[in-house]
Parts: structure tokens; sequence; C-alpha cells
């Protein structure tokens, strides 16, 4: 039998651990599975692309058990009435084979989105940074703020969005957290004084969102809405200008905004940062970039978590996902169930 998380399982889960726990909680788990990244089996993610958007899928597995994800990328859904990005993993165990957990990842995936760029920032922002942008205030902007909020004490908000109605959701959903807001009204007025600052546009295109001189000397760029191939936002002379950090370098290159760079242009994987193994900031005015694409690790951490969060809060429902037979070598005998009937000698 395996564990069935829908969406409001999923949100049951994290109201019943309480937010900030889950946050904390979320980063020790990215945390503990970047520390062990060698360990780990890993490849960029098998993606279809489409004209109007992608699907992918993102395997992971520490030889104890395997993780995958399914996960789609759809700018033009919203004016369907649709999500820009729906995901749903399994967690499997790798002695048998046998599924664990099937879960809907579209909640799990933005809390680990924000916690993986928020554990990214703890190594390479200015310890001091309390200001953060956020340009593009999609499904994901809230989860980035809060991320950052729990993690980094980050607590005044610089905020653009070229449709009004996404800032006055954005500051709706925010209104109950102890953060200060300003809403601007360009990319550019938002990134002045700002410590931090998150893209994390839609537009499947090659877009500028940051220039190189909207970033002054010493601020950290927290780049997530590049992601797949053709799709950027930051300008290329501002990438030459920064010490960049990615996930996975064989994946970002791919998708990442270093994709615009030569292939053998020097970045940093984070897990080395993370562990020591190479150095994060260097200096008080050295400009960093956390080019995030997202990586099945993080699918791997968060699963695992949700997994482990199950068994605390006895949310969820188990489901004979795969057939359990009372006779293995008899799979044909499946065919003769009649009625109710579950299983079969």
């Amino acid at each position: 039998m395996a564990v069935f998380l829908d969406a409001h399982d999923v949100a049951a889960i994290v109201n019943e651990t309480g937010l900030e726990s889950f946050w904390l909680r979320l980063h020790d788990y990215l945390r503990h599975d970047f520390l062990r990244w060698e360990e780990f089996d890993k490849s960029p993610r098998s993606a279809c692309h489409f004209p109007s958007g992608v699907i992918e899928l993102m395997p992971a597995s520490d030889h104890a058990a395997y993780a995958f994800k399914f996960v789609n990328g759809h700018p033009g859904n919203t004016r369907r009435g649709l999500q820009t990005v729906v995901a749903f993993g399994a967690l499997a165990d790798v002695e048998t084979g046998y599924p664990l957990l099937l879960a809907d990842m579209t909640l799990a995936t933005a809390f680990r989105t924000g916690a993986a760029s928020a554990l990214a920032a703890r190594s390479l922002a200015r310890p001091d940074s309390r200001t953060m942008a956020i340009i593009g205030l999609g499904a994901q902007s809230e989860f980035q703020a809060c991320a950052f909020r729990v993690i980094m004490g980050v607590d005044n908000l610089r905020i653009f969005d070229i449709d009004p109605r996404a800032a006055e959701k954005f500051a709706r959903n925010m209104a109950r957290f102890d953060v200060s807001i300003i809403r601007c009204s360009s990319a550019e007025e938002a990134t002045v004084d700002a410590d931090i600052v998150t893209t994390i546009t839609a537009d499947k295109k090659r877009a500028t969102v940051l220039s190189g001189n909207m970033i002054g000397a010493g601020a950290h760029i927290n780049a997530l809405g590049g992601d797949c191939p053709g799709k950027t936002e930051i300008s290329r002379d501002l990438l030459l200008r920064s010490n960049i950090f990615v996930e996975y370098a064989p994946q970002t290159r791919l998708e990442g905004e270093i994709q615009q760079l030569a292939p053998d242009h020097p970045v940093t994987e984070i897990w080395e940062t993370i562990s020591g193994a190479k150095p994060g900031r260097r200096s008080e005015r050295e400009i960093t970039l956390f080019d995030g694409v997202g990586f099945a690790v993080e699918d791997f951490s968060v699963l695992r978590l949700l997994m482990d969060l199950s068994r605390e809060t006895g949310v969820g429902q188990t489901i004979e996902l795969v057939a359990e037979l009372a006779d293995p070598k008899n799979l044909f005998g499946l065919l003769q169930l009649r009625n109710n009937e579950r299983r079969y000698a």
C-alpha cells in the first residue's frame, strides 16, 4: 500500500505542522540532502517542449529511495483559468521498487523552491540583508517572501508586476505576516536599495527583467524565472559581472540564465558552498547570483519530508496503487476478479 496525498492533504500537513515549523524543517531536509549530494544518482530532467509550454520528468535516487516529479510550465494557462505550473510526484523503495508515496506537488514545489532559494541565499547574500525586491508576483511570489522571512529574516519587500491585480493579490496574501511592502511602478524602482533581488516571471521568452545598471555592488540576485531553453530574465552583461551559483551545472547550462554564456563559463554548484568545499560570497561588494532552475534532489527532499509528516500528523490515505497479489506470479488472475474483490488465492 502507498500513501496518497492530494493538494488539500499537503495543505493540511503544512497547517498541522505550523507554517514556520514547516519552512524550517524543509530547510533542514534540503540542507541535509545537499550535504550528501554526491550520494545521489542525478541527471538533467527529461523535457518535452511544445508551442504552449513544457512537460518534464525529474528523477533522483539515493540508493535507498527513488523519487520523480511530473511538472509542466504553460505560461498561457492563466488565460484559460488554469495554473501555469502543476506537479505530482512519487517516492519508491529501491529495495523492492514498490511505491511508498504519491503526492500532489504543486504546493510542495512552491515550498521547496522558496526554501532552496533561501538556503542558497544564506551562503550568498550579505548576512545583514533585510530588503528584497520581488519582480513577478505570480503563484510563487508569496512562497519566496515567506521563505526569506522565516529563514533569512527579510522583512522589507519592494514588489513589481506588470499586472496590478497580481500586486493586489500578493499584498492581500501577505497582510498577516510581519513584513512591510512597497509597491513599485517598475522593476528599476523595485531594485533601489534592495539587498536581494528575486526575479520570477513566467513568460517563455528571452527577456531582460534585470540589466546591469539596475544592480549595485553587494547585491544578491535570486534568478528563478529562467528555467527552460530560450527563457531568460537576466542580461548577459549582468551575468558576466556576477559570481554565479547553480544547483546542477549540466541542467542549468541548458535551461538557466547561463545558457547565454559560454559552455565553459565558471559556475559553482551550491552544494559545494553549503558543504564548505568552496566559498560563497567573497566580499561585501561582490554581486552573487543564484541561477535556480529547480532540481530533482530538491523534490526528493520535500517528498521525504511529506512522507515523514504524513506519519506524524496522520494526514493522507493509503491506496492500492499497484496490485497486491496473493500469488505474485499470477498477475493474469486479476482479470478473474468479480464485484469488490481485491485479492485472490
